[in-house]
């Protein structure tokens, strides 16, 4: 065996525990599974786990990692198609994506210490790509960048979180299923391309906002 094989080979277990470690662990949480399971999954020994990432917390935040650097690329994709995004591939995302998608909705609601680092990494990473986006004509300015995107992603991850409720409510399901969730999907894009206030609300409100002293945001722009 070369040397090159034999680092693509150690590189491809790595990648296999990784991956079936995001998986398992969105599905049980981290308490629920031991490294065996991972092992067993992956089709690696035990040993092999300790030896690529030293501990089980240690993999946990190469999860987190992970799960941030497959979302940042998702929508860095997006961002640099310089179009508005297709329905059908964000729901192809959205399929092909389900273990991270599950694992985020199982570490959001876990309270571990992990929790804060990945989101302050996902709020970063989402400041970046809106802003290009903004850039690329694709997003309308704000006046305040990073309040508008941390109240999206808060808003966004508490789907996640409330995934149950979705389904209960809605029919559809976030983390499982061949079934894109239309109706989810339909909400999201009408929100964000029509808004929500009827005409003349708006201008209302920000002139309350705007009285008591906040920043009353960039004018509104014609549809």
């Amino acid at each position: 065996m070369t040397e090159d094989v034999a680092r693509q080979q150690t590189a491809a277990g790595a990648e296999r525990i990784l991956l079936a470690a995001v998986d398992l662990f969105g599905r049980h949480g981290v308490k629920g599974t031991s490294l065996k399971t991972i092992a067993v999954a992956a089709g690696v020994s035990p040993p092999l786990i300790v030896h690529h990432y030293g501990s089980k917390e240690a993999l946990r935040v190469a999860c987190d990692q992970h799960v941030a650097r497959v979302l940042r690329t998702a929508k860095t994709d997006t961002v640099e198609q310089g179009q508005y995004p297709d329905p059908l591939s964000l729901m192809s995302q959205l399929r092909e994506n389900r273990p991270v998608v599950r694992y985020l909705a199982r570490t959001l609601g876990d309270g571990s210490p992990l929790v804060n680092a990945l989101v302050d990494e996902m709020v970063a990473e989402a400041e970046r790509y809106t802003e290009a986006g903004v850039e690329a004509g694709l997003l309308r300015p704000s006046a305040n960048p990073r309040a508008r995107v941390v109240v999206l992603f808060l808003w966004s991850m508490g789907a996640l979180v409330l995934h149950e409720h979705l389904e209960r409510l809605l029919g559809v399901s976030l983390l499982d299923g061949e079934e894109p969730p239309l109706p989810y999907l339909q909400a999201v894009l009408e929100i964000y391309a029509d808004g929500v206030l009827a005409d003349g609300t708006y201008e209302e409100l920000r002139h309350y906002v705007s009285s008591q002293g906040e920043p009353d945001g960039s004018e509104r722009q014609e549809r």
